[in-house]
């Protein structure tokens, strides 16, 4: 199968390459607008391996377009188009490369940080829970376990990585010092209004939302919701019905990938390994089974 690692667009300005998107600026109609491509990369302990997971990137852009049609009614978002057909001139040649896998964008302020919104205990809240009881300074009941509903959504911030390392969870009065306190209130209104919207969904497909995160920007005076939403990359979805605290929980993302890379005992220094093939192709069926679950349909890659 094959396996976009890296994208190739020419004399087309490449400002910005993450740890699975890559972002190049375009002329929209005269207007600045970015063209997101999603890479088939795959990251784990903050590097990206030496092989991908083929067709991943175009998992994560339709699940993303599937979650911003459904929330377009409480926050809009940046999307101008997916449809290659519909890109500039100077994109056409390139339309194999970027079909399924590329969002055309108008061009936001973004928010210097993450907003993360919590309904379950885990990843780095239980570990803060676990030490002190808390989650992000926020106090919870004792009792609870790894894979606890909490008694309420929580919203955490967190500051957003610039460099490819941990992002850091930060008290909300901090986040408020960033944006500014009018700004704060309303993007944790926004985040749990989402989460609410999103769990829901999620639920009544079997599944739960344990966490997310979202991006947001500013686009004149509005702001809009960016990046990727709802992905196996930037949530925890776990299968309902196999739900049980006290531990890990069975999840829809790259866990056979972190289980194998723990398996060969890497330093998680780089250079990181490839995958085998096994790894890779359950891998995909994962990310794969998350976008049935989610949408409905089935997604050839």
């Amino acid at each position: 199968m094959a396996v976009l690692l890296t994208t190739d667009l020419g004399d087309l300005p490449l400002i910005g390459s993450g740890k699975v998107r890559d972002l190049y600026a375009v002329k929209n109609g005269g207007e600045d607008a970015l063209l997101l491509v999603a890479t088939d990369r795959i990251s784990a302990f903050d590097h990206v391996l030496g092989s991908g997971i083929p067709g991943k990137g175009k998992i994560l852009t339709q699940i993303s377009l599937f979650w911003f049609e459904l929330l377009a009614d409480i926050v809009p978002n940046h999307l101008i188009s997916a449809d290659v057909s519909e890109f500039p001139a100077e994109l056409q040649p390139y339309a194999d490369q970027l079909e399924g896998r590329t969002m055309l964008v108008r061009k936001a302020a973004m928010f210097p940080v993450e907003c993360v919104a919590r309904g379950y205990l885990a990843g780095s809240g239980w570990k803060e829970y676990k030490a002190g009881g808390t989650v992000c300074g926020i106090a919870l009941p004792t009792g609870l376990e790894d894979g606890s509903r909490l008694p309420e959504p929580l919203f955490t911030p967190a500051t957003k990585s610039q460099d490819g390392t941990h992002d850091e969870n930060i008290p909300f009065a901090e986040m408020e010092k960033t944006v500014g306190a009018a700004d704060a209130a309303k993007l944790r209104r926004l985040t749990m209004a989402l989460y609410a919207r999103a769990a829901a969904h999620a639920e009544a497909r079997r599944l739960i939302l344990a966490d997310t995160k979202f991006e947001f920007g500013r686009i004149g005076d509005g702001i809009v919701l960016g990046d990727e939403a709802l992905t196996p990359d930037s949530s925890r979805f776990w299968d309902a019905e196999a739900w049980k605290p006290g531990g890990a929980q069975a999840s829809f993302d790259k866990q056979f990938v972190r289980d194998y890379l723990e398996a060969i005992r890497w330093n998680k220094q780089a250079p990181a390994p490839a995958l085998p093939e096994d790894v890779v192709e359950r891998t995909q069926a994962k990310y794969l089974e998350a976008f049935r679950l989610l949408t409905g349909r089935r997604l050839i890659v």
